[in-house]
């Protein structure tokens, strides 16, 4: 059988001591039916904002699980606030980046139609089912926001002034990623991956015109849209990120 203790669930609701917690029929399948637990066994349950919490499970029938909320495992940190925009790709492709950037700290996911983006629609709740499944699996406190999907113009006119946008560029234009990091003087920020083919030069053009951009480069080799993506990630989170160690600030 699960150890209790490696089942995680992201919940919306408050996190209290001795609050009740209902859950719905789908995560009340996963508990009877694919984990096999059992009324008296206990959960972690945390929502981005309370912190980690253990819970007891006190009733389990076909439809509903009834939680009573116990003690707080781990309070709520500072995490990392890196935003991914990317162009949208192939399905079990975007479910890949959206389980990776989670796991790896990304804060937001937010798809952008490009000039050059092959893929007609973006299905944004399997997009943020694969984010928390992810988030509960790897131990993180939160979800990352999934942004609506949107075109490039708006998202130029929606970027805010005070984040550094790094667009991933392929056309060799680009500083090299790591000496364009270790510039920075703000950890708001966030990466703009192009499709398959890269972005046009009216949308780098564009982009260009916002005042706290910087094009970089990911080397000598055309990455997949997806590796882009993740080797991003990778990057900052290496250079200004959470894998640089050091006390976590308590929110």
């Amino acid at each position: 059988m699960t150890n209790a203790f490696e089942t995680r669930l992201y919940v919306e609701t408050g996190l209290t001591e001795a609050a009740e917690i209902f859950l719905d029929a789908d995560r009340t399948h996963y508990l009877r039916n694919v984990l096999r637990l059992r009324p008296g066994l206990r959960v972690q349950l945390f929502n981005g904002r309370d912190g980690e919490w253990v819970a007891e499970i006190h009733s389990l029938d076909k439809h509903t699980a009834g939680l009573t909320v116990a003690t707080r495992a781990r309070m709520q940190t500072r995490e990392p606030d890196l935003w991914l925009a990317f162009a949208p790709i192939k399905r079990a492709r975007i479910d890949f980046v959206a389980q990776k950037a989670t796991e790896m700290g990304a804060s937001r996911l937010w798809p952008v139609f490009t000039r050059f983006t092959q893929m007609g629609r973006v299905n944004l709740a399997r997009m943020r089912a694969n984010a928390i499944e992810a988030a509960e699996q790897c131990g993180r406190l939160s979800v990352p926001d999934v942004r609506d999907s949107t075109d490039l113009d708006s998202f130029v006119t929606d970027w805010p002034n005070d984040r550094v946008l790094l667009v991933c560029d392929e056309t060799g234009c680009g500083t090299p990623i790591l000496r364009a990091l270790s510039g920075l003087d703000s950890r708001r920020a966030g990466f703009l991956i192009g499709p398959e083919g890269g972005l046009a030069k009216a949308e780098l053009d564009r982009l260009g015109k916002l005042p706290n951009v910087c094009r970089v480069s990911l080397g000598p080799r055309v990455l997949r849209a997806d590796t882009a993506a993740l080797a991003a990630v990778a990057c900052w989170q290496a250079a200004v990120g959470d894998w640089k160690g050091g006390p976590k600030d308590e929110m």
